[in-house]
């Protein structure tokens, strides 16, 4: 027996609203960062209050050695990787430097389906511009609070932010019942994105390959395509702290690091297909004085071809 066709229709919306809640449902899962280190109880403590909520979760860490206040880093380690969790996951994010301020605490929910809990004082600039940005709420503390927190105010990550992940991620309370709802913004850090003019890509030093002092940028392969690089090329790097010259040099465009000398630099595209710099066996960040953040700047340039990379 067919149905007709208003009931089709009606039967269509619901299994698209199923599929889309399915899409959005929480997994269980919460993943932790900060840049409260491991040196005392503080990221113990707030495991032990998702714990609390529900012993059913699996706790995960991103990252506790974020530089103390360094909200870009923060901001960086999220967009780095979220892509790679499954859909539902939640993630819980206390780089908070404003604690006890006016900055609102927030859950973001992602286009690609995971869930954010933190401080909105621009931890979300990356992953809100990649990701995008499905919904945000404000955290409503009278209802998402652990109770008898109520008279500490710097210790949210653990009173509030891993109490609402936890109980959000175990499904005690839907993403609705977070908190009110809020325009689709976040705070945002300014930085340089990745640009081709003039022949010159321009970009952020996004990060530091931190073990081993590569430099690590926001230019992905594909834009640098553009540039007509090939293998053995050479380009012309310059790098820019607070627009002020800190690095200029010529390297070779490689895939391996063994293609160069001991000690000489080269540009290769690192795990995640972005542009980035190295010395062979050695650490550009210390060799150069090089940091990352939205203060560093990089423009990339063809030279040319390179007959070979040893000396």
């Amino acid at each position: 027996m067919f149905m007709n066709k208003s009931i089709r229709i009606s039967f269509y919306i619901v299994l698209l609203l199923t599929a889309n809640n399915f899409c959005f449902s929480q997994n269980k899962i919460v993943v932790f960062q900060s840049d409260f280190g491991l040196k005392d109880g503080a990221v113990s403590a707030m495991k032990g209050v998702a714990i609390g909520v529900s012993p059913e979760l699996k706790l995960f860490d991103l990252t506790h050695e974020i530089p103390a206040y360094n909200i870009w880093e923060a901001a960086y380690r999220l967009e780095q990787t979220i892509p790679y969790w499954p859909l539902g996951t939640v993630f819980v994010s206390v780089v908070d430097p404003g604690v006890g301020t006016e900055r609102k605490s927030v859950v973001l929910k992602t286009n690609s389906g995971q869930f954010i809990v933190t401080p909105d004082n621009g931890t979300l600039t990356l992953i809100a511009a990649s990701a995008g940005i499905a919904e945000i709420r404000e955290i409503d503390e009278a209802i998402n609070r652990r109770k008898g927190s109520e008279k500490s105010y710097t210790f949210h990550g653990r009173d509030v932010y891993a109490y609402t992940a936890a109980r959000l991620a175990a499904g005690v309370i839907t993403f609705e019942q977070t908190g009110k709802v809020l325009p689709k913004e976040v705070v945002k850090i300014p930085y340089q994105q990745a640009v081709l003019e003039n022949k010159k890509i321009k970009g952020t030093i996004a990060i530091l390959d931190v073990q081993y002092g590569n430099i690590w940028t926001n230019i992905d392969g594909d834009l640098f395509k553009q540039l007509n690089v090939k293998i053995g090329d050479t380009v012309q790097v310059n790098i820019y702290h607070n627009k002020i010259k800190r690095y200029s040099g010529k390297m070779p465009y490689t895939e391996t690091f063994g293609a160069v000398a001991k000690g000489k630099p080269l540009l290769y595209l690192n795990s995640l297909l972005q542009v980035s710099f190295a010395l062979n066996q050695e650490s550009f960040s210390k060799v150069h004085k090089i940091e990352s953040g939205n203060e560093w700047t990089v423009e990339v340039s063809t030279v040319k071809k390179l007959s070979k990379f040893r000396e």
